[in-house]
């Protein structure tokens, strides 16, 4: 999982702040059912205390304080019940005062004195625990003001507010997983047009700008960027367009009066007449115009290729036995020279391509050997497999290619500067015509290379299931 991509970023903010928000929610929750737990209870407290007053206390007069404990006795049951119930007189003595409870929860001797300006309070006491108490000041007919207190055990509420808070606890790690995994379904769901786009606009090169990128028909701004970025392919490809006509054109244009410079200079140079002082300069603007006729025919092929002919003519073929008879062919120029040229098919390579663009490709990766390795060097042809791909290789013991050099070499007239380039006559067309070759046939070209050690070029195209009558066919040619 991508850590920076959008989905997982969105799907993490979705996730905390669904949390915060639970937690937001469970805190007010908490505080919220702890605080009406406890007045619920002190409210309980309150009517208890209330009808001890009016029913008991205010007959004081005619029964007597005995019969009061003995009522809240028969009547409440403090200890069964698990209450506290204490009666004092005016001047603070007590008239009664409940025992301890059943469950031993509390000492009612160690409860405080009553403050009558506080109708409820919460007693803690020295053993920790706490007791929520309510006092109601009962007057009787003779004008004494006796003070009752009721309480009872804030565990049982402390218990439900414990038990509460472990919910919310154990469901907080649950809604941070289900906003994270819900968010992450409604984030990829909502992007999965953003995934269509990228998926297209991958394969669209300069060789397919006619293809368009889908549309949402969602009327969102995802809508709009799809429109957005066809129209940029439109303009992209009438501009592509104009610039593979224009190169087209004037290579086309440029070929006939070099031929017929060259023609003419060509007849100067042998007709007698011409003076012996003309000849050597005839000479050096012969081999400028046939400099200029290989410039014009590499760019010719390159809008060609550009243009989307490479595959013109695709045949099941060799590669191995292919990158053998060229390099037979071009053996001359190395041995001119005096280098090595070394040939080490690995066996039959068979793939699917235009036999004369993939030959092409051979004799411009040899060329480009032969005229940046010194005299005496070596070069290395070698055909295999990798990986499921079919591998062309040409090693030589050249200058080498700076590394600031090497992410630009198949770029179009580009050309490495000081000792590689010295004694280069080429245009920088020469590799940019391999790169498009590789491109247009599923392929691609990778170089390595060190100052002074020398440089390896590595074409790698797609292998080709062979039936045996292709077999056959192959091994003919």
């Amino acid at each position: 999982m991508n850590l920076r991509s959008i989905r997982f970023r969105l799907a993490l903010w979705h996730a905390v702040f669904s949390a915060a928000i639970f937690i937001l929610l469970g805190s007010v929750l908490f505080f919220q059912v702890r605080a009406y737990l406890k007045a619920t209870l002190l409210e309980t407290q309150s009517r208890r205390a209330r009808q001890i007053a009016e029913t008991l206390i205010a007959n004081i007069p005619s029964t007597g304080e005995a019969y009061v404990g003995t009522q809240i006795e028969t009547l409440y049951a403090p200890e069964q019940g698990d209450r506290f119930i204490r009666v004092s007189r005016p001047d603070g003595s007590v008239l009664y005062r409940s025992g301890e409870p059943v469950n031993q929860s509390f000492d009612p001797t160690s409860v405080g004195p009553a403050n009558p300006g506080r109708a409820t309070r919460l007693e803690v006491l020295p053993e920790g625990r706490t007791l929520l108490i309510a006092t109601f000041p009962a007057g009787t007919v003779g004008g004494k003001s006796y003070l009752v207190e009721v309480g009872t055990s804030g565990e049982p509420v402390n218990q439900l507010v414990r038990r509460l808070l472990t919910l919310l606890a154990l469901g907080l790690p649950f809604v941070a997983l289900l906003a994270a995994g819900g968010g992450y379904l409604l984030v990829r769901r909502a992007l999965a047009p953003v995934e269509q786009l990228t998926g297209k606009a991958e394969i669209i090169t300069q060789h397919n700008l006619s293809e368009r990128l889908p549309v949402p028909d969602t009327g969102d701004e995802l809508e709009r960027l799809s429109l957005a970025l066809n129209h940029m392919i439109t303009r992209l490809d009438d501009a592509f367009g104009n610039s593979r006509r224009f190169v087209a054109d004037a290579s086309h244009e440029l070929r006939t009066p070099l031929t017929i410079v060259q023609g003419e200079l060509e007849a100067l140079a042998k007709d007698a007449a011409t003076p012996a002082e003309f000849r050597e300069q005839l000479g050096s603007l012969l081999e400028e115009v046939e400099r200029l006729a290989r410039i014009v025919q590499q760019l010719f092929a390159l809008s060609r290729l550009d243009a989307g002919e490479a595959l013109t003519e695709s045949t099941f073929l060799d590669l191995s036995a292919l990158a053998v008879s060229t390099a037979e062919q071009i053996a001359l120029l190395a041995e001119d020279k005096q280098i090595t040229l070394c040939r080490e098919p690995g066996g039959a390579v068979f793939v699917n391509g235009d036999r004369s663009r993939l030959r092409q490709v051979i004799v411009n990766l040899l060329d480009n050997a032969i005229k940046y390795t010194e005299p005496g060097g070596t070069i290395a042809l070698t055909t295999g497999v990798r990986n499921g791909w079919a591998v062309l290789e040409v090693a030589d013991s050249g200058v080498g290619i700076p590394s600031d050099a090497l992410p630009h070499v198949f770029e179009r007239f580009y050309r490495v500067r000081q000792e590689r380039a010295s004694g280069s006559a080429g245009a920088g067309l020469g590799l940019a015509i391999v790169k498009s070759i590789c491109s247009a046939h599923g392929g691609s070209v990778e170089v390595e290379s060190t100052v002074g050690t020398g440089s390896r070029f590595r074409v790698l195209l797609p292998l080709a299931p062979a039936s045996e009558s292709q077999l056959g066919a192959a091994l003919e040619l």
